[in-house]
C-alpha cells in the first residue's frame, strides 16, 4: 500500500466520523431542509467521485470512485425527491370546480359562494322572513 492511498483512506475515515458526529448532531425537524440545501454539495461530491474514476489506475481506485459515485448519486436522487416533496407542500390547492347541471343551476353551491345546505336553504328562502 502506497503512502498517498493510506493518506487518502485517512481523510477518508476522518472525513466520514465526522460528517457522522455533524449529522448526529442535527435535530430531526432541520433533517429534510438541510438534505435540500446541500443536494448542490452532492452534485459536486458526484464530480469529484468521477474525476477520482478517471485519474484512478488501481483497481482499489476504481471501487473507491465506483462506492464514492453510487453514494453521490443516492445523495443527489435523494435530495431531488426529498426538495420536490417539500416544495409539493406549498403549492396552492386547485380550486374546486362549479358544480353546474345541464340545465344551468349550481347544485348545492349557493349564489354568493358559500357551499352545502346553506347555500341550498338561501336559494329556496328557508329561514328568511317571508315580506
Amino acid at each position: 500500500m502506497s503512502t498517498a492511498l493510506l493518506t487518502d483512506l485517512t481523510i477518508f475515515v476522518l472525513a466520514l466520523l465526522i460528517g457522522i458526529e455533524v449529522i448526529g448532531k442535527v435535530p430531526a425537524t432541520l433533517h429534510t431542509p438541510l438534505m435540500s440545501a446541500t443536494n448542490a454539495i452532492h452534485g459536486i461530491v458526484l464530480v469529484g467521485a468521477l474525476l477520482i474514476g478517471v485519474t484512478a489506475h488501481t483497481v482499489v481506485g476504481y471501487i473507491i470512485a465506483f462506492v464514492a459515485a453510487v453514494f453521490a448519486g443516492a445523495n443527489v436522487v435523494g435530495g431531488t425527491v426529498v426538495t420536490g416533496r417539500m416544495l409539493k407542500m406549498f403549492r396552492r390547492k386547485a380550486p374546486e370546480p362549479e358544480l353546474v347541471s345541464a340545465d344551468g343551476h349550481e347544485g348545492l353551491r349557493a349564489a354568493d359562494g358559500h357551499k352545502g345546505l346553506r347555500g341550498l336553504a338561501d336559494r329556496i328562502g328557508v329561514g328568511r322572513a317571508q315580506s
